[in-house]
């Protein structure tokens, strides 16, 4: 039951995105198109859950005094991995994220469950940790970023979605949907939601 709660509950109930707002930045940099959203959200699980593991391992023998540092060669170094990967096999997608990637070392929601869970959790927890939380970010990434495309491109993953015909009688694309404050505005709005169903989570 605990391993479950670990993994499912940054889903929802505890999102780091939604719920502890973390990891805005991205949020609003690269979810315009779809396609750099998911690929965002796969190199975030990527990372947050292999550093997770790796400084749970090392837990033990890390000074306190040099814990963060430590922390960031860890999370650098899979960052620099995962960029490699990246333009080795999804070039065009690596350029479209630009500098994006390499800022998943100051992501915020990386450096806060590397202190909060691995410091003080076994390898496993750790890697539930990670994921959990990596899929609950990159949950509200798609989100955000097929809202943006399908209603500012009319498109999604490059794809035209919305028929000709409606833009023969009319419709046109919603151009402020690509632009950076829209992003902020679709999270509020699943934020608005999201609470309007958790009561729990609503200020008193």
């Amino acid at each position: 039951m605990k391993n479950k709660e670990i993994l499912l509950g940054p889903l929802s109930k505890n999102n780091p995105v939604i719920v502890q707002v973390l990891g805005i930045c991205s949020a609003l940099a690269v979810t315009s198109k779809l396609e750099p959203s998911i690929v965002m959200a796969i190199s975030v699980i990527a990372v947050v859950a292999l550093a997770n593991v790796v400084i749970s391992l090392l837990r033990n023998t890390i000074p306190n005094s040099i814990r963060i540092i430590v922390q960031l060669v860890v999370v650098a170094a899979l960052v620099i991995i995962v960029d490699q990967v990246l333009k080795a096999f999804a070039y065009d997608v690596s350029k479209q994220l630009s500098v994006f990637v390499g800022l998943i070392i100051t992501n915020c929601i990386v450096m806060g469950r590397l202190e909060a869970f691995a410091l003080s959790h076994g390898p496993w927890e750790s890697f539930l940790d990670g994921i959990g939380n990596g899929i609950g970010y990159g949950l509200i990434l798609v989100i955000v970023g097929f809202f943006r495309e399908l209603l500012g491109s009319g498109t999604l993953l490059g794809f035209q979605v919305i028929p000709q015909a409606l833009y023969d009688m009319g419709y046109a694309n919603n151009g402020l949907m690509i632009l950076p404050p829209m992003a902020l505005i679709v999270v509020a709005c699943i934020i608005w939601v999201h609470r309007s169903h958790n009561t729990e989570l609503q200020e008193k």
